[in-house]
């Protein structure tokens, strides 16, 4: 049997799968951010492994004895800073924490750093983060003797080991993400060097084994494999078998991303699509990433004092956008427009305006942002063949059918089960402690298809037009 972790913004989840890749047990733990200023978004680490102990305690309903391998997949971005003991200096940095806007435009305004890294310098990654600290926490930046992404964090107290993967490590701006490895130069443009990275494994390695104190306390066998396991949305690729060139998922959830695997590595940075490497050797991916999916439907949720799954159960059949228009910058926004001020806006409202009308205004234009993303891989040569739906959005079928139609692109919805970023981390688990191929790597069975609805095709494209058309209006308001 297998373990997968997935280290989320709001929790952590664990799942177990036999050698048949069935999931025999699953386990949650809830996680809360922390927001002390306007754009600042922390975690404590120390609350992670409180979570990940709760999550391995109730997997132990089940018999773990005959457990291989452990896998990791965890959100992206994030700065664990350690001294030379291995205590964590600050709360964790959080990938969609803005403060650090200042810091990233003058990075990506030294040429090396799109050109190695093959990506924008986004305020949310990694690197700016530390240049952050050094400008204004500059006695805990002294003491800083490794940096770690999350996951990584809960691998160093699995493991004890200082390590991370390809497709985490591409998200900090410090990796040569061609060559798969860390860059001198653009780790000694923010003042660090290889001292201060942990080794990198691809995602289907051997990262470690399990400490044996915690293989007692939780039942599982001595000399369990740890994987290198993968960032967040490659762990939720490796979940969905989205692993060769032309196939691609959607994700709903509290950010948007457009995953597609590609068949090589081609940057190109201008179009704030991220170019990452994928947790396979030899393998990359493109993502375009929107900042707030299932988060702007919670936004409206709150402000109209209804749960947002019953708001997206009240609309009917797919509809042709109408009057309100909704830009869902809440914090920012990524792909395509790199701006971290941008804030987001609700316009021509009007009498008839109900809370229906909010509603659909809300998924169109997260669904207008999906197709910005589209376009911006699109423009580098990416094809969507395929695209799967997964996370918390995709239990709306209006949205499903909404994204269908603005991209013009059949949605399959898979069937019953968890294929995300937990599944993926146990199906790399299973390779690393194996030695099996990407053969295990299958897509899942499709419970339903949303194909675009051919009618309202024009009205989208007009409706997504009007959204460009405010998004270059709000812009510095």
């Amino acid at each position: 049997m297998y373990i997968g972790l997935d280290l989320g913004t709001s929790g952590i989840k664990g799942v177990l799968i036999d050698d048949n890749q069935r999931v025999v047990a699953e386990a949650t733990a809830p996680l809360t951010v922390q927001r002390p200023q306007a754009g600042w978004s922390e975690q404590d680490p120390a609350a992670w492994i409180a979570a990940a102990e709760a999550v391995l305690t109730a997997l132990g309903s089940e018999d773990l004895s005959g457990v291989r391998g452990i896998g990791l997949s965890g959100q992206q971005h994030g700065a664990v800073t350690l001294d030379a003991a291995d205590r964590v200096l600050r709360p964790a940095i959080l990938w969609n924490d803005t403060r650090a806007h200042a810091e990233a435009a003058a990075l990506d305004a030294d040429p090396r750093f799109r050109a190695i890294s093959g990506n924008i310098v986004f305020p949310g990654f990694t690197a700016p983060k530390l240049v952050w600290m050094a400008r204004h926490e500059p006695e805990l930046r002294a003491k800083v003797d490794k940096v770690l992404l999350p996951k990584d964090y809960l691998r160093l107290w699995l493991t004890g080991e200082h390590v991370g993967d390809m497709s985490d490590s591409a998200g900090t701006s410090w990796l040569d993400t061609g060559a798969r490895d860390w860059s001198d130069a653009l780790l000694g443009a923010t003042d660090l060097g290889r001292e201060h990275m942990p080794r990198l494994v691809e995602g289907s390695e051997a990262s470690g084994t399990l400490r044996a104190e915690l293989a007692g306390r939780f039942g599982l066998p001595s000399g369990v494999v740890v994987a290198g396991g993968g960032g967040d949305n490659a762990a939720s690729a490796v979940g969905v078998g989205v692993v060769r060139a032309g196939e691609a998922f959607v994700s709903l959830g509290t950010s948007g991303v457009l995953f597609a695997a590609t068949e090589g590595y081609a940057p190109d940075p201008a179009t704030a699509v991220h170019t990452f490497c994928h947790a396979l050797p030899n393998a990359w991916h493109q993502m375009g990433v929107i900042l707030s999916a299932t988060d702007s439907l919670n936004w409206y949720a709150g402000m109209v004092g209804q749960g947002a799954a019953a708001l997206a159960q009240e609309l009917g059949p797919l509809e042709a956008p109408g009057r309100p228009l909704f830009l869902p910058y809440l914090g920012g926004e990524r792909t395509p427009l790199n701006d971290a001020g941008i804030r987001g806006a609700l316009l021509g409202l009007e009498h008839a305006t109900d809370r229906a009308a909010g509603t659909r205004a809300v998924l169109e234009g997260v669904t207008f942002a999906l197709r910005d993303c589209r376009d911006a891989l699109g423009a580098t040569g990416t094809r969507l063949e395929t695209l799967l739906a997964v996370g918390g959005g995709t239990r709306s079928d209006y949205w499903l059918s909404a994204i269908a139609t603005a991209l013009d692109v059949p949605v399959s919805l898979p069937a019953a089960g968890d294929f995300g970023g937990a599944f993926g981390a146990a199906r790399l688990a299973l390779m690393a402690a194996t030695g099996a191929g990407t053969d295990v790597l299958t897509l899942p069975p499709v419970a339903r298809e949303f194909t675009p609805v051919a009618a309202l095709k024009d009205a989208f494209d007009e409706g997504h037009a009007r959204y460009r058309t405010a998004q270059a209006a709000i812009r510095g308001l």
